[in-house]
């Protein structure tokens, strides 16, 4: 096993530096290589070990430290198992065995300084020292409670919404439905108005669909023009009825309206219900509905996703937007920003149009350092947002950590998602770029989660002065 077999063999992991990642470069002593090269037949011990970090002018290892990473199988924040180079024959050695088992160690190191600490070199510091029961304690922080999760029984049900009611539910809903059935509302005065316009042009039977798509007169559409979307949107169920008088405009409206109460009543006690379990909430899901096939596939889509047999045992509680309501758009977004600090997971459902409102919840999320999926249907850009769009990388505000969506097209994907970030099974992958460019993407889909830059001045100056206190003079 030569030196120049052992440094391409470490590449993946290794460049011209000091410090950990630098320790098996081109720049190591012949000490360190000749010892790796006879490690098959002579395996290395955690004092060998630590003789070739000083000798590389890094830091020696606890006892314990080098047992967690190349000697066990801990409980752990995701699957160490599906780490690159895992053999089951290295779990319960006293020695690393083989330059895959030392390189597996290496890879979780670097994975674990990536996930929490936002460097390799700032994680490897802050690890090395830590006794079996810190490593166990700081890991088991971070993990998700599955068990305590699948042990914690049903909530209180939710008043089912038929979905082609939910769009009724709508803040665009609300603004042309009355408070009641029998109250005068800007969509009925808009049919009344537009029949009798109608009836002046010589039409005595129309369909409703009609009144939004053509001008019958008196300035009509006009006079609406401003809120005509949002009409049509709310006529959605009634578009293609035919109109022969004002009391058949009457007769639909009272039917669609009583549909509109019954529906807004149900959705407010969600709401009600959904700030009960504010405290268990698991995931929410952060969308942007503007049609009534909006709110139904947007329906169809949780269904699909948390109904899935791999999430069965979990009995996840998830905030589903398509039967919530608020009194008011102020109130919606204390409620939503609400859900997003509570939940432990967001789901991004992406549409065919942006959305300030789900940008600004994912943002949040990401900022908390929340996992953050985005879900693209084939007909949305997903190479837009696993690598343009802004949100693809925001920081943890609190540690400092980069962080990045997990994007997918795949419906299925999501499901399988959460089931891995729910039962603490993740898997994630390493590349390095360019020398010292580490990116941490998420196996199933490629996404980037965690980067540490290359940019040696960026990397000053971020991390020293990010959680530095400034005073105003």
């Amino acid at each position: 096993m030569t030196r120049e077999y052992i440094i391409d063999f470490f590449k993946p992991l290794t460049h011209e530096t000091k410090g950990i990642e630098g320790w098996l470069n081109v720049s190591a002593p012949p000490e360190v290589f000749e010892r790796l090269s006879r490690i098959e037949r002579e395996p290395l011990t955690k004092v060998q070990l630590n003789q070739l970090l000083l000798l590389s002018l890094e830091a020696g290892i606890s006892d314990d430290f080098f047992e967690y990473y190349w000697l066990l199988e801990p409980i752990h924040t995701y699957h160490v198992k599906k780490v690159d180079d895992f053999r089951q024959g290295f779990i319960g050695q006293n020695s690393i065995i083989s330059l895959e088992h030392l390189r597996w160690g290496l890879r979780r190191i670097y994975i674990d300084s990536l996930l929490y600490f936002g460097s390799i070199k700032h994680g490897f510091k802050e690890l090395k020292t830590k006794s079996h029961s810190q490593l166990t304690n700081f890991f088991k922080s971070k993990s998700i409670p599955t068990d305590i999760i699948k042990k914690r029984g049903r909530p209180l049900e939710f008043i089912e919404i038929a979905k082609d009611e939910r769009y009724l539910i709508s803040e665009m809903a609300c603004k042309t439905y009355g408070e009641t059935p029998k109250t005068a509302s800007d969509l009925k005065n808009f049919l009344i108005e537009g029949y009798q316009a109608a009836k002046s042009a010589g039409f005595t039977q129309v369909k409703i669909k009609d009144l939004f798509d053509k001008d019958f007169g008196k300035n009509h559409r006009q006079k609406h023009q401003a809120s005509l979307g949002l009409l049509q949107f709310s006529a959605d169920e009634i578009v293609e009825e035919i109109i022969n008088s004002e009391k058949d405009i009457e007769d639909r409206y009272q039917i669609v309206a009583e549909k509109f109460l019954n529906s807004r009543s149900a959705a407010l006690k969600n709401t009600e219900l959904y700030l009960s379990l504010v405290n268990d909430l698991d995931v929410y899901v952060a969308t942007s509905m503007r049609t009534r096939k909006d709110f139904r596939e947007m329906a169809d889509a949780c269904e699909t996703i948390f109904k899935d047999t791999r999430l069965r045992d979990l009995h996840l509680r998830y905030f589903d937007p398509t039967i919530t309501a608020a009194d008011g758009h102020e109130d919606k977004g204390l409620i939503e920003c609400l859900m997003v600090k509570c939940a432990k997971v967001l789901v991004y459902c992406a549409g065919e149009k942006e959305s300030y409102g789900k940008d600004a919840e994912a943002a949040m999320a990401l900022s908390l350092g929340k996992p953050v999926i985005f879900y693209c249907n084939p007909q949305t850009r997903a190479d837009f947002y696993k690598s343009v769009h802004p949100l693809s990388r925001l920081i943890d505000f609190t540690t400092g950590v980069a962080v990045g969506v997990i994007v997918t097209e795949k419906i299925q994907d999501v499901s399988e998602l959460l089931s891995r970030i729910f039962e603490n099974k993740m898997e994630y992958e390493l590349e390095q770029s360019k020398p010292g460019y580490y990116k941490l993407k998420e196996k199933l889909t490629g996404s980037i989660i965690r980067i540490q830059t290359n940019f040696e001045l960026l990397s000053k100056s971020f991390w020293t002065y990010y959680h530095s206190k400034h005073e105003i003079n």
